[in-house]
């Protein structure tokens, strides 16, 4: 006869960083992507390192604590609130589940209301930048076609920078972003303009013969990957001399607004941001005070609603 079986308890991480590292296994094993790993990780680790206090199973105050006086920091912008209110929160959830402590302290906090940076580009000096690159040299002509892409697509930096050869249709003007690099994790496909499949053969004209596949389309002279931070390195150089400040993800904002400016549609425009409704689409799109003043000239449903008038004459 078997013996009995006793329940075995589970021992609780002495640590907030054995915490950590059993939390980003589960996560990772969730398919979640490196950089959303590496941000958990820098929120959690940030938070810890300021109170370390703070991880004591036996004493929840002291995470009260810290949480409240974290997130009550004074000049604290709305998106830096609402990101360690996310991260921190999604961790505590886990460390519930998992005994280590019995309560959330960040279960009813809200996000703030995020006016967001309205990015309007003059069109002058989009066009001054595309300028800027050399294109007589490989890292030029890369910049260029990069700048092209992104102001013709409104892809993604990241999804950008993982696009292969065989990624791309010349012909019938279309690129895949796969689902395994795609934010979203579904692939969708872009269309471009022959415009930009010019620049974009120019490009791979270039490449090396012993480049194969896995080297990605948009990458450094040496055929290492792109990432956020070299390619935002570039376009602050070129902003330097012009005398400017452009951040990458600014051409995306201007591919999404200069779209709906040329009569696109709001609901072609969300699938080829990759949103999944409307909702994160509209956070990219600022219309100015002119756009709204053109856009009410045409479409104002006064002018149906009142008899047009004979003309005027004089009045007495």
């Amino acid at each position: 006869m078997a013996g009995r079986m006793t329940k075995v308890k589970k021992a609780v991480p002495s640590t907030y960083e054995a915490a950590l590292e059993q939390f980003l296994l589960w996560k990772k094993a969730q398919g979640i992507s490196e950089q959303t790993m590496k941000d958990y990780r820098e929120h959690v680790n940030r938070f810890f390192r300021r109170y370390p206090e703070a991880y004591d199973p036996q004493a929840a105050e002291a995470l009260e604590r810290g949480v409240y006086d974290y997130l009550g920091e004074d000049g604290i912008k709305p998106a830096t609130y609402n990101n360690r209110l996310v991260y921190l929160s999604t961790f505590f959830n886990w460390c519930i589940d998992k005994g280590m402590i019995e309560d959330n302290p960040l279960l009813n906090f809200k996000k703030r209301k995020a006016e967001g940076r309205i990015v309007n580009l003059d069109e002058n000096v989009i066009r001054k930048l595309l300028m800027m690159p050399d294109t007589s040299t490989y890292t030029g002509l890369r910049d260029h076609t990069l700048m092209i892409f992104f102001l013709d697509t409104g892809i993604r930096p990241k999804e950008a920078f993982a696009l292969r050869e065989s990624d791309f249709n010349i012909e019938a003007l279309e690129v895949e972003v796969r689902q395994e690099t795609a934010k979203t994790k579904a692939s969708r496909t872009l269309h471009y303009s022959p415009e930009t499949a010019k620049v974009i053969s120019e490009l791979l004209a270039v490449r090396p013969v012993e480049w194969d596949d896995s080297v990605p389309v948009f990458c450094t002279y040496e055929g290492n990957p792109l990432n956020r931070h070299s390619w935002g390195d570039r376009i602050e150089s070129y902003c330097k001399k012009l005398g400017t400040h452009i951040v990458p993800y600014d051409l995306r904002h201007s591919f999404a607004l200069l779209f709906l400016r040329q009569g696109g549609n709001a609901l072609a425009l969300q699938r080829m941001l990759g949103h999944v409704d409307l909702t994160m689409t509209k956070r990219y799109v600022a219309l100015t005070n002119n756009d709204l003043k053109n856009q009410h000239a045409l479409a104002s449903p006064i002018k149906r609603l009142l008899p047009s008038k004979k003309r005027m004459g004089k009045i007495k």
